[in-house]
């Protein structure tokens, strides 16, 4: 009998015609046999509704109070969930985070599960039930509501099934899968089969939106195999394991692009030992990511020109945390919010030489120009116009052979 662990993203669990989809499926599963446990997120809108409304009450609300207040979406759609299961049949019922409990450690918002009490959870999984679990949250050690960040659900269902020790972990959404590039950007955009973690990795942290970061990072370290899959059309999905059985040689998996990206570039920066880091100390203290950067030093080694990239959301206070920097003097700033980074992935280029070549030669051939450039040993990334991103990803698209998956 394998133990199963479901996740239904808030898409999947949007309206009550969608949740009672969900109770099929998750009778699907429990119908062959298995030991079924659930994790659900609010239902789509509910959590953004609810952060609405605190900003309508303060403009600083209480970390703990927005906890507790933002943690409410998915005890909602937990117990519609086993209501619907109750319903048809099946015994169920809702569970929870501090029932368990779920133990997080670290800040409110962005808090991290330590440990998870399964005691109860296999007495009632062995007694036939369906646990229905409220994912994004847990408690802390002063027993408050915590939450694990936007997309935490995805934590909580891969910490679940380390804990439970799951034969396997299926997250539900609202795509049937991890593809080759955003659908939407190219259209013969493929789906991937299957997918290493670490390219699962750059892929979610450098634009792709199927999995948060930190869930596949927990699914790494925790070597818990994940599928991905569309709760609204019977497809096989996305496996992302580090298991090399069945991997074809395919030397670059994906391509992934990002919005809202800015450029930043500070000319003539008088140079010293530790400049940098006088640059980038206050950016770092408010919290702002720097991304790619680039150091030009002149031939007399006098001055450089520094380069990096930052959400442009962050763009203004930036600006002003350089120019109210004392410990630096420079000639000229300047900022281009134009920008977007395209990278390549892939574990295959560590053995593959000639991929920078290749990928430079296709921007090339579109005659896009590259702003930045930035590697690691499994993806190489470019910074170009944002007006050139989708020819971009066609031209990478077709170099790479990815069209013929």
């Amino acid at each position: 009998m394998k133990t199963i662990v479901l996740k239904f993203g808030g898409t999947s669990v949007g309206t009550i015609d969608r949740i009672k989809k969900v109770s099929k499926i998750i009778a699907f599963y429990k119908k062959k046999k298995n030991k079924v446990l659930v994790v659900s997120s609010a239902m789509s809108g509910v959590t953004n509704e609810l952060i609405n409304k605190s900003k309508l009450i303060s403009s600083n609300f209480d970390r703990a109070e927005y906890d507790a207040l933002v943690s409410t979406g998915e005890q909602v759609s937990c117990a519609l969930i086993a209501g619907r299961l109750k319903h048809n049949g099946f015994k169920s019922r809702s569970w929870t985070s501090w029932q368990l409990p779920i133990l997080t450690d670290g800040p409110h918002s962005s808090a991290r599960i330590s440990s998870l009490g399964i005691k109860e959870l296999n007495r009632y999984i062995n007694s036939g039930g369906i646990p229905i679990i409220t994912g994004f949250q847990g408690v802390s050690k002063n027993l408050r509501i915590t939450t694990i960040g936007r997309s935490g659900s995805d934590a909580t269902a891969i910490m679940l099934a380390k804990f439970i020790k799951a034969d396997e972990c299926i997250i539900y959404t609202d795509v049937d899968g991890v593809y080759t590039t955003d659908p939407r950007q190219y259209k013969k955009a493929k789906k991937i089969k299957k997918i290493f973690y670490d390219e699962m990795l750059e892929m979610a942290s450098l634009g792709s939106k199927v999995m948060q970061p930190t869930s596949v990072q927990d699914a790494k370290l925790n070597k818990i195999d994940v599928e991905v899959k569309s709760s609204f059309v019977s497809k096989s999905g996305t496996l992302i394991t580090n298991s090399k059985k069945a991997f074809s040689d395919q030397i670059i998996t994906g391509i992934s692009s990002t919005k809202n990206d800015a450029k930043i570039t500070i000319v003539g920066v008088k140079d010293r030992p530790g400049v940098a880091a006088s640059i980038f100390k206050p950016l770092s203290k408010n919290l702002i990511n720097v991304d790619m950067v680039v150091q030009n030093i002149s031939l007399d080694g006098k001055e450089t020109d520094l380069t990096f990239t930052i959400k442009a959301d962050d763009l203004k206070k930036t600006e002003k945390l350089i120019k109210q920097n004392k410990k630096i003097s420079f000639k000229k700033l300047s900022f281009d919010k134009g920008v977007s980074k395209v990278s390549i992935i892939g574990v295959g280029m560590i053995t593959t030489p000639g991929i920078t070549y290749r990928m430079f030669q296709a921007l090339a051939s579109k005659k896009i120009n590259i702003l930045v450039i930035s590697t690691s040993e499994i993806k190489i990334s470019v910074l170009v116009s944002v007006k050139h991103v989708k020819k971009a990803i066609a031209a990478l698209h077709k170099e790479f052979k990815l069209d013929k998956l």
